[in-house]
């Protein structure tokens, strides 16, 4: 039997990268500073390109075992932030990456975006059950950017909220747990031009930049209510320099250059040192007018929960 810390925070994204691209920064401030970080990832990512030549063998097309080569590098990624609870929905492969959306893989009976969402959410609901979060980051409606797993993982999660919260639903899975607080990505959308524009001027090792529309979750800053700020990029113990560092650590997807990266499309665009969120459950703990600066913040100090084993990479 093992206590949970009396702050804890579970994130769910789509795919390995998405959470140190999103959340990177943030994952490494509550690690540190103690709190149970809890990420589940949805899927292996199985039909993402891959950006270096030397595994290109590993695509969809090819020998299709991208999806155990990302395994390992979000465990890297993982071991960069300190995060020791990360789990796969599900179990490792239970849900298939589903492609971009209209591809043909979003009809396979295994696609994540294929699976009923009550179905997905009954595996959320019992890590919710046994870790009991206060906290809970995940997409908005859209996914941020229209990717059918960033949109079903967004609708696993509020399902698995809500269910979680029902003494009624499957007791079998654990006591019933409320989420007090649930934040959406987001990016504000001078942050985000400020950055192109440093990017224009600065230029990068990528050949072209990519634009403001392409980064997923950017909003008009009055529906932001909260940020993270990771501290300086050029500091090598600075949560920004470990986001940097993860997400690096995902080099089939992830190309990095400095302040700058890439996807596969080879396109730059701006780190984010500062993380974003939009709060949509729960009540702001930060004065009227204010952005919060911790995702905890107005919360009541929380006892221990009493957990049910170890607490570990899944």
């Amino acid at each position: 039997m093992t206590d949970f810390p009396a702050r804890r925070l579970l994130l769910v994204h789509a795919h390995p990268d998405d959470e140190s691209i999103n959340n990177g920064a943030t994952m490494a401030r509550y690690a540190a500073e103690g709190a149970l970080v809890t990420l589940v990832t949805c899927t292996l990512g199985e039909e993402g390109e891959v950006i270096p030549p030397g595994l290109a063998h590993l695509a969809p097309d090819r020998e299709d075992r991208l999806g155990a080569h990302r395994v390992g590098e979000l465990a890297a990624a993982m071991a960069v932030l300190g995060v020791t609870d990360h789990r796969f929905l599900g179990g490792e492969g239970r849900f298939r990456d589903s492609g971009m959306m209209g591809a043909p893989q979003n009809g396979r009976d295994n696609a994540f975006w294929n699976t009923d969402v009550d179905t997905a959410a009954a595996c959320l609901v019992e890590v919710i059950r046994e870790t009991r979060p206060q906290v809970l980051v995940t997409y908005d409606p859209d996914g941020g950017y229209g990717h059918p797993d960033h949109i079903q993982a967004h609708r696993v999660a509020m399902r698995a909220a809500d269910l979680a919260a029902d003494p009624g639903h499957r007791p079998g899975l654990g006591p019933a747990h409320t989420i007090d607080k649930i934040y959406w990505n987001r990016v504000p959308r001078p942050v985000a031009e400020a950055g192109f524009a440093r990017l224009a001027a600065e230029g990068s090792a990528f050949p072209k930049d990519a634009v403001v529309e392409d980064v997923p979750g950017v909003v008009d800053e009055e529906r932001v209510t909260t940020e993270i700020d990771g501290g300086d990029l050029a500091e090598e113990t600075s949560y920004a320099a470990r986001k940097r560092a993860a997400m690096a650590a995902h080099a089939t997807q992830v190309a990095v250059d400095g302040p700058w990266f890439a996807l596969s499309n080879d396109l730059g665009q701006p780190l984010f040192t500062t993380e974003y969120y939009e709060l949509v459950r729960g009540t702001s703990g930060a004065p009227a007018g204010e952005r919060e600066t911790d995702l905890f913040a107005g919360l009541p100090a929380a006892p221990a929960a009493a957990g049910t084993g170890e607490v570990a990479g899944r």
